[in-house]
């Protein structure tokens, strides 16, 4: 191979990839993807303020979502703990939020998850508390998150408990990306790397809104 063939070729080899670097630039197709587990059912439940939460107020932010009660004197305040460890690392970041669900909604009234949320100094813009019906909760909890088995819905729903140490994370177009044990160190670890990384995607907003495809190329 002469010179100057090999100096055309590693040219034109340098073009190329700066040809794809252009291409690709300023999007996040080069970055580490996480995989899809589920998408998030529309939802709508009570916060510890006594404001009604729904999709299109955490639109747009990455959350970690999890189902405990107030009462739970096992694994709950071990959970809570860490998720504390997760609230305080992720304070600042605009497109971040917790969503803490009761399973025992006869218990957790408004004001009992209030006194909850405020003995962990929870901010509710970042960390929403969250109760209603029972059907509601561990309909989302099973469907939405993939938090509990489907087939334990098969009993009377008086007679249903879901008590899971799971963790699920959500990306900002509301597809969970992620199932972390809240009491594995290491399994910690890597939600709060996958945090970082669902931060980074971008995100152009609903494809549909109320019906109509919507085309945003930002």
């Amino acid at each position: 191979m002469s010179k100057k063939f090999a100096f055309y070729l590693g040219f034109f080899g340098l073009l190329l990839v700066a040809f794809y670097l252009m291409l690709f630039w300023g999007t996040d197709m080069w970055r580490k993807k996480l995989p899809v587990i589920n998408e998030v059912k529309d939802f709508a439940f009570v916060n510890q303020l006594g404001d009604t939460i729904t999709n299109r107020d955490v639109e747009g932010k990455v959350n970690v979502v999890e189902f405990f009660f107030t009462t739970c004197k096992g694994i709950c305040p071990k959970m809570n703990t860490n998720m504390v460890k997760i609230a305080e690392k992720f304070a600042h970041e605009e497109d971040f939020v917790i969503l803490s669900h009761s399973v025992d909604p006869e218990r957790d009234s408004v004001g009992r998850m209030k006194v909850y949320a405020d003995s962990l100094k929870a901010d509710p813009k970042k960390w929403m508390f969250l109760t209603g019906s029972k059907e509601k909760l561990y309909e989302a909890a099973r469907k939405s998150y993939n938090l509990d088995d489907l087939n334990n819905a098969g009993l009377p729903i008086n007679e249903q408990f879901v008590h899971t140490q799971l963790f699920a994370l959500v990306d900002k177009a509301g597809k969970v990306r992620g199932i972390y044990d809240g009491l594995n160190k290491k399994e910690l670890a890597k939600l709060n790397d996958d945090i970082e990384l669902l931060l980074k995607e971008r995100y152009n907003g609903p494809r549909f809104v109320n019906g109509i495809f919507q085309n945003n190329p930002n």
